[in-house]
């Protein structure tokens, strides 16, 4: 099969549309898994810096 034809049945069937839509939902989660991370990841090492203080202390 042709490249030109399977073009042509992407865009003239909804699958094309489909995967595309999944191509940008899956982005959209990657983006904001990537924000949450950066977010609380500094925040998430000073809780645990802070219980290692308090152990070292004990």
């Amino acid at each position: 099969m042709s490249l030109h034809r399977i073009l042509s049945a992407l865009t003239r069937g909804e699958s094309g549309q489909s995967m595309v839509e999944y191509g940008l939902i899956t982005a959209l989660i990657a983006v904001v898994a990537l924000t949450a991370v950066e977010t609380l990841g500094g925040g998430i090492v000073d809780v645990f810096e802070s219980i290692t203080d308090e152990l070292a202390g004990i």
